[in-house]
């Protein structure tokens, strides 16, 4: 037993030692804790918008891409979400949860390394206006510290506010009124469970979790949110059921152009790159940051079909014109999950645009081409589907352009038509729409995709004056008698 006395009288001398240690660190750290006027005086860096006429954003220009709420304007789900991904007792701990560091560093214990962390969401706020994301105990000590103060200082709506305006969630969005966005082309207020529950977990790892970028992974992590929600009685059965098999549909380059697709974005780059270049001459770089809106005389719906009417008809005159070959090859091993693997790495480096998709070839024959585009399922092409390319599908085509396994390639899908393998057009095309009682531009598109081509065909292309030389000759001939 003497043993076991001194093994307790020196556990508690060191733990003395340890209070008496800490005492004095933050006896002498706290007074030196940063001011909380950044966040008292909240002003964040709030990005250069562009906008149609009737309200519809076609522009985002800015580092941060945030758009600023009050905590009255989010709703509940979306507070239950967070609350339940991150820290489900803030409204009662004061800022440290002595339960959560318990509970983490059991769960530590129990798996052998440190697979849980202890952040609540006053530290999360603490760390991202104050500190770096190095892993140290000087910095801990100071994110604690900085947390108590902060519940000094603010009330709970109040930091949590602060949290859903700053906290980064991936694809450049700072805040999740501007992920909801970026993700779904929706308010807050529109936002199902499943989409709040996925937004939810974004936070522990944007990168990782991102669901554009990692699906499945993405999927887990929306999972345990939703059961979370569920355990803490923010959702029923019911509710934590559907959520559960609700399909979600995000905001891509690709149903910008459809009216039928859920988003308040319209796809007009060639007029955003204009009123960006209009507000920076007037604003400098502070144009990026002020929050400054551009409002255009664009109308949505016009702009869409615009759109649509200049890259179907240079996409009609692509399919028939000389196939130029593949613009890639991917080295495909024979076993289909690696393949498909390497497909689903590689394939980002040939970006869709819009209804013009990039696919790499499986198989390939006179009759059949097989493809993938990385999402674990392939695609058959037989008859008409290969006429564009139907000269690269024999063995008389030279060998580095011939169809074959591992070729990259395009594939067109637009509504009501088969699917086509094509290419990359080369020709390009202008279309502007303007009102001529006020000269007002109503729709305008400078060419096929302003990510591949950033050269506006409307407004910096050199006309050919063609037939307008006409009068002048003609009336110095009159003139001439």
């Amino acid at each position: 037993m003497r043993w076991l006395n001194k093994v307790l009288v020196t556990l508690a001398l060191l733990t003395v030692i340890g209070f008496s240690l800490g005492g004095v660190l933050v006896a002498f750290a706290y007074p030196q804790l940063p001011s909380l006027d950044v966040l008292t005086d909240y002003k964040p860096k709030v990005p250069l918008r562009v906008y149609t006429a009737d309200g519809a954003l076609i522009g985002e220009f800015g580092e941060e891409r945030r758009q600023v709420v009050k905590i009255n304007q989010v709703p509940e789900v979306l507070k239950q979400a967070i609350l339940a991904a991150e820290d489900d007792r803030f409204y009662e701990h004061s800022g440290v949860d002595l339960f959560g560091f318990a509970r983490a560093a059991a769960a530590n214990l129990v798996s052998g390394g440190k697979k849980q962390g202890a952040s609540t969401i006053t530290m999360q706020v603490a760390r991202n206006f104050f500190l770096s994301s190095e892993k140290t105990v000087t910095r801990k000590l100071y994110e604690v510290l900085l947390a108590l103060k902060i519940e000094k200082n603010l009330s709970k709506d109040q930091i949590l506010e602060l949290y859903i305006n700053q906290i980064y969630l991936g694809q450049r969005a700072y805040g999740f009124a501007s992920a909801a966005q970026i993700y779904y082309g929706k308010s807050l207020d529109q936002l199902t469970p499943a989409e709040a529950a996925m937004l939810a977990g974004l936070p522990k790892a944007p990168s990782a979790y991102n669901p554009v970028v990692n699906p499945k992974r993405a999927k887990i992590r929306q999972q345990y949110v939703l059961r979370r929600m569920h355990d803490l009685d923010y959702l029923t059965k019911e509710q934590y059921q559907k959520a559960l098999s609700t399909e979600l549909v995000y905001r891509t380059r690709k149903n910008m152009d459809d009216p039928d697709a859920p988003t308040d974005f319209v796809n007009a780059d060639y007029a955003a790159e204009m009123a960006r270049q209009a507000a920076v001459e007037l604003y400098g770089e502070e144009a990026y940051t002020a929050g400054i809106t551009v409002t255009t005389t664009l109308i949505a719906d016009e702009q869409r079909a615009a759109r649509r009417a200049l890259r179907n008809t240079v996409m009609d005159y692509e399919v028939r014109q000389y196939f130029r070959g593949p613009e890639g090859f991917m080295a495909l091993p024979e076993d289909a999950a690696q393949a498909e693997e390497i497909i689903a790495d590689g394939i980002s480096d040939y970006p869709d645009y819009g209804f013009l998709e990039s696919a790499v070839v499986l198989s390939a024959n006179a009759r059949e081409v097989v493809v993938s585009q990385g999402h674990g399922e392939s695609l058959k092409l037989t008859g008409a589907s290969l006429k564009p390319a139907e000269s690269w599908l024999n063995d008389r085509a030279p060998a580095n352009k011939r169809l074959k396994r591992g070729a990259v390639v395009r594939i067109l899908k637009r509504k009501d038509q088969p699917v086509m393998l094509t290419q990359i057009p080369e020709v390009e095309a202008a279309f502007i729409a303007l009102n001529p009682k006020n000269g007002a531009i109503r729709a305008m598109a400078g060419g096929f995709e302003f990510q591949r081509n950033k050269f506006n065909h409307v407004t910096q292309s050199t006309r050919q004056p063609g037939s307008s030389f006409k009068p002048f000759v003609y009336s110095a001939a009159l003139e001439k008698g």
